[in-house]
């Protein structure tokens, strides 16, 4: 799409349903953080809080010898969606 001079993809701008919060048994994570949770055989399905997923990503961050930097961003949009939505403030 050009709007004033501007080539500009509609996509970068809105979003893609990657990126999209969806409800996973009482967890909202995206199709993107999902795909890097399977990627390390972190089912998503076997988790009825968010407490107990970060609980066993730190896990795997831990038992892991490499840097595992998308894990990693996993694990820190979790935990500040936890703060923010679920710490009494």
């Amino acid at each position: 799409m050009i709007i004033d001079e501007f080539n500009l993809n509609i996509d970068e701008i809105v979003g893609t349903d990657r990126n999209f919060l969806k409800k996973h048994n009482n967890i909202y994570i995206s199709d993107e953080q999902i795909s890097i949770l399977n990627k390390y055989n972190i089912n998503i399905e076997k988790y009825t809080n968010i407490n107990e997923l970060m609980y066993d990503i730190e896990n795997c961050l831990n038992d892991s010898y490499e840097v595992l930097e998308d894990l990693e961003w996993v694990s820190q949009i979790l935990s500040e969606y936890n703060y923010y939505n679920n710490t009494n403030k």
